[in-house]
């Protein structure tokens, strides 16, 4: 595969020339690469030379993106084409001088092949929007929309400012609305509690004519504050019937309901409460700016849309709940979207609610689930590569600082900039990795790029993601950092940083100090099952660790940790065998033993639940020796053998407590030898008993 790169230093202001290639070239594993000086003026004619024969071109501009493609375009060109921004991201920075590391590992990443086709969400709209809101909002926007859409409103107030004119769009009136669904496929449910029924109202304005109070304006609804309840307004309406007092008295006569494909929701406080809202939902508010810009989107929406499939889940692993026990619910407590449910032993994702976020694959301890968009395996294989090739060009303690395709790539971006305004920039060793959501990415990946050399690993935040996502992320990197430092890593490795502006990024990045990390970079790959990574992750960190360690203690809620019997109290009833999803906890077909796998064991906590004898006890920590990988009993007894057949069937003390506690059960009390049968042998006993009992009446 044949991939050829751009490279400008963009009229001289990065330090990039011919010798600079040159080391690109070695970095890249390629000839040298030429550095243009007006690539996208000028020099613009040896792009277009490039795009023959080739399979892939990487340019390294994103500034012009546009011009580049339309050019491809006007040439008929089939060569794919890749950006990068290497100029705010350190060209332009204090020390461009030392960033080619830098570049070359982000032309490396931007090289690399597209990810594998994931399933997609299709979405159907017929522009059927609802407006919903007061009538001094709802009527202009409606009357502006009509010829675009196909438009209804739901008034919740009406105005003495605007009028309903002419029957041109459907029109209701309603409070206790509520939204459900998405694009092309809403369900809109509300009460009809105003005494006029816009949907029957003629608009003859008969009613307004005979009120004596003046409590019916133009928009047909009626003031009941002002109201006395003549009964003249009914009496006008007559035949029609539009006007019912009594309407709310009659059970279901005021609920209402209706399909449509786009909301535009201009109530002061928003019908739907989740911070991701869904596809086709729109609620500016009273913000005059965004309801325009809103407006806008909502005519575009017309048609059929698609979107990834973002997640991947394997029902199979989900430690969610068992026997009606639940276990681990991150997911669920999560999802800003609401788009993740209880589905009995397991959960259920909606895809058409999604967004794509990923928190739910960051916080899940098991790896049920999974982002898929792109896959952990894709932004484990870009991760790899970046400091593959930052340290084969010559960098150190290389520092990635994971941001948002949104406000983050825009700060970036900004900070950059900063540098020709006599600020700093990004440093030479923070390298940029945009992400569709900064949620999407977790501790299997971070420890992963610890293990493959990286001193720091940030995540930038910003206003857009949800306060819940914070939190996790929060936690999932006072786990990892509790795991480095454990294993004798100095330094602070991982950090959440809240930024809101430019020059606060530009203050962060360039205060980092680089944490301590291994000298061998590993050389797995980051893989599809999250176990698994944090596998090979740990078990390289721990055998390079600057200190011998065996054990770490985990903070509560951690995904690792041991399970701890109450021997006294255990029965060996094996209830916690039977809700343990990971296998970590087994029986022995052979004796009545309770085993335990450590490295199964996610810390769940549906064992903990579903112990009759609160025998159980969860304590997290990260077994670092060959034992976390061993069987371990936790519980055993000697068993107890059939008063009738000797056949073992239990044990001792789960015979001894359930006489104790059965034998002055009435239905038990005058069989008590029989809880001490083998289920066979009790059967026959009952049979043979009842035959008795059946001679004895025939005599």
């Amino acid at each position: 595969m044949t991939t050829e790169f751009k490279v400008c230093n963009c009229n001289r202001t990065m330090p990039l020339d011919a010798a600079a290639g040159t080391q690109l070239g070695a970095a890249l594993g390629t000839a040298p690469i030429p550095i243009a000086t007006e690539l996208c003026r000028r020099e613009v004619g040896t792009y277009l030379k490039t795009l023959d024969g080739v399979d892939d071109v990487v340019v390294a501009c994103t500034q012009e993106r546009s011009l580049f493609v339309e050019l491809a375009q006007q040439k008929g060109t089939v060569a794919p084409l890749r950006f990068v921004n290497i100029r705010e991201t350190g060209g332009w920075s204090a020390q461009a001088g030392q960033a080619l590391p830098k570049m070359a590992a982000l032309l490396a990443a931007a090289a690399l092949p597209d990810p594998e086709p994931v399933p997609i969400v299709n979405y159907d709209s017929a522009g059927h929007v609802l407006i919903i809101g007061p009538a001094d909002q709802a009527l202009p926007w409606a009357q502006r929309l009509r010829e675009q859409v196909d438009v209804s409103v739901l008034l919740t107030s009406g105005s003495e400012s605007q009028m309903l004119g002419e029957r041109s769009f459907p029109s209701f009136s309603g409070k206790k609305i509520k939204v459900d669904g998405w694009l092309g496929a809403f369900n809109v449910r509300w009460q009809q509690d105003n005494p006029i029924d816009l949907e029957s109202c003629i608009r003859c304005n008969a009613c307004i004519e005979v009120c004596p109070e003046s409590a019916i304006d133009l928009t047909y609804q009626i003031d009941l504050d002002k109201c006395r309840s003549h009964g003249d307004c009914v009496k006008a309406c007559g035949s029609i019937g539009a006007i019912n007092f009594a309407r709310g008295e009659l059970a279901g006569a005021n609920e209402r309901n209706g399909e449509f494909d786009l909301i535009f929701d201009l109530s002061s406080t928003p019908l739907v409460h989740t911070h991701q809202l869904p596809q086709g939902y729109f609620a500016p508010g009273q913000d005059v700016a965004r309801q325009f810009e809103d407006s806008l989107k909502l005519t575009q929406m017309v048609g059929q849309f698609e979107k990834p499939k973002f997640f991947s889940y394997k029902e199979k692993l989900c430690a969610h709940s068992r026997n009606g026990k639940i276990g681990c619910n991150a997911c669920i407590e999560i999802c800003s979207a609401e788009a993740i449910s209880h589905n009995g032993n397991h959960v259920k994702v909606n895809p058409n609610l999604c967004a794509g976020c990923g928190a739910c694959t960051t916080v899940c301890p098991s790896g049920a689930m999974a982002y898929a968009y792109p896959r952990t395996e894709d932004m484990g294989l870009r991760v790899k590569t970046l400091l593959n090739t930052y340290a084969k060009a010559g960098g150190r303690q290389a520092g990635l600082l994971f941001h948002s395709k949104g406000q983050g790539a825009t700060l970036i971006a900004q900070a950059g900039r900063l540098a020709k305004a006599g600020w700093n920039g990004i440093p030479a060793r923070i390298i940029p990795v945009e992400l569709h959501h900064t949620a999407a990415v977790g501790i299997d990946v971070w420890l992963a790029a610890f293990a493959y050399g990286a001193a720091n690993v940030s995540v930038m935040v910003t206003d857009e993601e949800a306060p819940q996502y914070l939190d996790a992320l929060q936690q999932q990197m006072e786990l990892a950092q509790t795991i480095m430092s454990g294993l004798g890593y100095a330094g602070v490795h991982v950090q959440l940083i809240r930024i809101n502006t430019a020059a606060e990024l530009d203050t962060y990045v360039n205060a980092l100090a680089p944490a301590q990390t291994t000298e061998i970079r590993a050389t797995f790959n980051v893989a599809a099952d999250k176990r698994t990574t944090l596998e090979f992750a740990l078990d390289h960190l721990h055998r390079h660790a600057p200190i011998s360690v065996e054990q770490i203690a985990l903070p509560a809620g951690s995904l690792y940790g041991a399970v701890v019997v109450n021997r006294d109290a255990c029965t060996l009833c094996m209830s916690c065998v039977g809700a343990c999803p990971e296998s970590a906890l087994t029986d022995n077909a052979n004796a009545p033993q309770l085993r335990f796998i450590e490295k199964n064991c996610v810390q769940c906590g549906l064992c903990e639940k579903t112990c009759p004898e609160n025998a159980i006890t969860l304590v997290p920590r990260l077994l670092l020796t060959p034992a976390a990988k061993e069987l371990q009993v936790l519980n055993e007894a000697e068993p107890f053998h059939c008063i009738s057949c000797q056949k073992p069937f239990g044990t001792a003390k789960m015979i001894e407590n359930m006489v104790g506690k059965l034998s002055m059960h009435g239905a038990f009390s005058g069989n008590i030898n029989r809880l001490k049968m083998c289920p066979d042998c009790r059967v026959v006993d009952m049979m043979a008993n009842k035959q008795e009992s059946s001679v004895s009446d025939f005599k």
